[in-house]
């Protein structure tokens, strides 16, 4: 009886390619909406993930990478103080504006890194080396995004803050939520470069003892300063909660994919309802040879299984391979295996919902249906 079902599915060519393409099409926007809101997202922390730290220490009001709240000098003084702490180096972070040459203005997020250790210099250069950094007026610049900088090369010039800035590097980095170039150098060189202020310290960046736990560290660090602490998971974690919270990125995706669940369930639904009433002469006579109703749901739920399964392997294919072709461009794009559950279970669900009307008319349909003209 399977086997008769499936024949009948397909024997329909018309609604049969309408229910795939229609199921195709909903997995696809899923997939297309739910990876640009996860790229969006994961965009939010690159910041973080760029510098790599174990620890971050930081104002305790702070509520994003991109929130500064500058410390006080003495509080590195009173980190390094804390057990469990390895080193702690000063980190300057902070968005400022770049004059080119042309007399246009760009704003940057410059990174100022201690001097002696340079923790949280770029992992790949593709030009230079990040040692240059303690040249004089040097600065390393980041590949995505150069172009808003005239895409300099090395050796070219600008000026922050009325001050010379001369690129000794170029380093892979990935673009951040705010699109912005990111330019590093030295902490006493950031704070030549970034506009006066009373307190320039934006980050405490720390690493734990060999056998201490950065959790013990962390519990340490709160406790004996006041201060926040944070992993870089923490931090990671901190920065996208803040955009959930104050932006309406949520709530334009979730509307997005809300349409797409009652589009599927429209097409899907409209679709086997048809299917059901053009072959109810056929489950007609199955029904009149002793076959069960248990039997003809499973029919049914095969049926709708096969487009299912069919429709979204089409759609997740095309919406990754969407994502493949754009990758490096500035399409925010990330498609974690969370997401093609949650997509499987959606296309699954649209078409066993949409079934309820096919076994709904099968189960109220007399054999005597198969004689009449």
């Amino acid at each position: 009886m399977l086997r008769v079902a499936l024949q009948m599915l397909i024997g329909d060519r018309s609604k049969y390619i309408t229910l795939v393409s229609g199921l195709a099409f909903v997995s696809l926007l899923f997939i297309q909406q739910g990876s640009v809101f996860c790229g969006l997202m994961l965009r939010t922390c690159r910041p973080v993930e760029t510098i790599g730290a174990e620890i971050w220490v930081a104002d305790p009001n702070l509520q994003s990478i991109d929130d500064s709240k500058p410390l006080l000098d003495t509080d590195l003084t009173r980190v390094r103080s804390v057990e469990g702490v390895k080193w702690a180096v000063p980190l300057f972070l902070r968005q400022v504006q770049v004059r080119l040459k042309n007399g246009k203005f760009q704003t940057v997020r410059l990174y100022g890194l201690d001097s002696a250790s340079l923790v949280g210099r770029p992992g790949k250069m593709l030009e230079g080396d990040s040692s240059a950094l303690n040249a004089p007026e040097s600065v390393i610049i980041g590949k995505a995004e150069s172009e808003r900088l005239g895409s300099p090369k090395i050796g070219d010039t600008f000026e922050i803050n009325d001050r010379i800035a001369r690129v000794v590097g170029i380093a892979d980095v990935p673009r951040d939520f705010l699109s912005n170039p990111y330019v590093y150098t030295t902490y006493d060189r950031a704070l030549q470069y970034a506009p006066r202020q009373r307190k320039q310290l934006n980050f405490i960046l720390v690493s734990a003892k060999n056998g201490v736990k950065p959790e013990q560290v962390i519990e340490n660090i709160q406790k004996t300063t006041g201060l926040a602490a944070y992993t870089q998971d923490g931090m990671r974690w901190l920065t996208i909660g803040y955009y959930l919270k104050n932006t309406g990125i949520p709530i334009n995706i979730g509307i997005s994919l809300t349409l797409v669940f009652v589009v599927g369930m429209a097409i899907a639904g409209q679709t086997f309802y048809a299917f059901a009433l053009q072959n109810e002469r056929y489950f007609g006579a199955l029904k009149a040879m002793g076959t069960s109703s248990f039997t003809l749901v499973k029919m049914i739920l095969l049926q709708s299984l096969t487009v299912g399964l069919i429709g979204y392997s089409i759609g997740t294919g095309a919406g990754c391979l969407i994502g493949w072709v754009n990758q490096g461009n500035r399409l925010a794009f990330f498609t974690p295996y969370q997401l093609l559950l949650i997509s499987f279970t959606v296309t699954l669900t649209i078409c066993m919902l949409a079934s309820l009307i096919s076994i709904k008319r099968v189960l109220q349909l007399e054999p005597a249906v198969v004689f009449r003209n």
